[in-house]
């Protein structure tokens, strides 16, 4: 029967803490070990068969995570022991409409327990048939916004391997259509660059093809989440996939990046990339470029591969605290031949177009989710 019941949490499920394993002590496995903050490292054996749920018990607590496959809770996360007889997706779902993250106790780091759970009072469907029919809609969302983000991680793999083919290995197609250097194209050493570069190519700084403008906060009290005035990123936070999310809005702009541009994130960590896909502001976290060659993709892939520069310095122990514009400018760059670079740029815009359609698409999708989640499990929307 479709009816929604008031009990306990405690009645529904039994919460465990999870098992004290040090980092030192993961073995090599294919297990994941579940902390608060979701997967934290692989292990050679699960405590826990799937599908499971865990919450974060201390640090980032409350928040659930979904478990297909065996796992190792570990000792941050609570785990859910029993389901009593309750479908574990369902429950999931109800975990996510009940804020747990507010209800963390104790001085410094937040910390939770089985028994600031058990006692609390919740609306639920008992019956399992329904339980069924609600996981359904919702993990049928969820689901097709997993596929999307497989499809964008491809196309972005996709994208970087043109990069490298054409742009590092040299091998773009030749007048023939063959690979250049493969195919003998002939090769000329490049003093400033120390390496062997193709006939007619060049070497330059960044600011020979991009102009960049940094970004400049502006007055917090101008901040909204209503929509008022134009978008606003900060800094790389603010960024969702390939293409950020809206976060918030300032009535009172100040550095402006265009549709189209690339983002940098010029404060730690230095080198996080986005595309702005529409006009927004710039906070002082980030710098806006633009290709003056009218070649954003390929000076995308130079920054990614710029981006291996900053990396390496962030392993090294000597992570860049920010980045100005002069330094910027610096950067040393290969320059190709105007033919070539429109011949990638015409290639790779369709993956960009092709990215940005599915983060909006994405984007739908999770408002649909949201707005649903809540209505579905208080009632107000039931499943036919």
């Amino acid at each position: 029967m479709n009816k929604i019941s008031i009990t306990t949490l405690g009645k529904l499920i039994e919460f465990q803490r999870g098992y004290d394993l040090p980092k030192s002590n993961f073995k090599k496995g294919n297990v994941p070990v579940i902390s608060s903050n979701g997967i934290l490292g692989f292990h050679d054996e699960y405590k826990v068969k799937g599908p499971g749920i865990t919450i974060g018990r201390s640090g980032t607590v409350g928040l659930p995570h979904y478990i297909n496959e065996n796992f190792f809770p570990h000792n941050t996360a609570l785990y859910i022991r029993d389901f009593k007889g309750n479908l574990p997706k369902y429950i999931y779902y109800l975990l996510k409409t009940l804020s747990l993250n507010d209800r963390g106790s104790g001085s410094g780091v937040p910390t939770m327990n089985r028994n600031h759970l058990h006692p609390l009072r919740v609306s639920a469907y008992l019956d399992f048939s329904y339980q069924q029919k609600i996981a359904s809609v919702l993990s049928s969302l969820d689901s097709k916004i997993e596929l999307n983000n497989r499809i964008n991680a491809e196309l972005e793999a996709l994208a970087k391997t043109l990069y490298d083919y054409w742009f590092v290995q040299f091998d773009f197609p030749d007048a023939n259509n063959k690979p250049y250097k493969s195919s003998g194209g002939k090769m000329v050493l490049n003093k400033e660059l120390k390496r062997e570069i193709p006939e007619n190519w060049s070497n330059g700084d960044l600011k020979d093809i991009a102009n960049i403008t940094m970004g400049q906060s502006p007055p917090g009290a101008s901040y909204n989440d209503d929509g008022d005035g134009i978008t606003f990123f900060q800094g790389c936070t603010d960024f969702g996939n390939r293409f950020p999310s809206v976060r918030k809005f300032t009535n009172a702009p100040t550095r402006f990046a265009k549709e189209g541009d690339i983002l940098l994130s010029v404060r730690a960590p230095v080198g996080t990339l986005n595309i702005a896909k529409e006009n927004c502001c710039i906070g002082r976290g980030l710098a806006a470029l633009y290709s003056k060659d009218n070649c954003i993709s390929y000076l995308f892939g130079v920054m990614i591969n710029l981006k291996q520069i900053f990396d390496r310095r962030n392993v090294d122990g000597t992570t860049f605290g920010s980045i100005n514009k002069d330094d910027l400018y610096s950067l040393k760059v290969i320059r190709p031949d105007k033919a070539t670079l429109i011949k990638y740029n015409e290639i790779i815009n369709t993956v960009f177009q092709k990215q940005n359609k599915i983060e909006l698409e994405n984007q739908k999708l999770t408002e649909l989710r949201d707005w649903l989640l809540p209505m579905l499990m208080n009632g107000q929307v039931t499943v036919n």
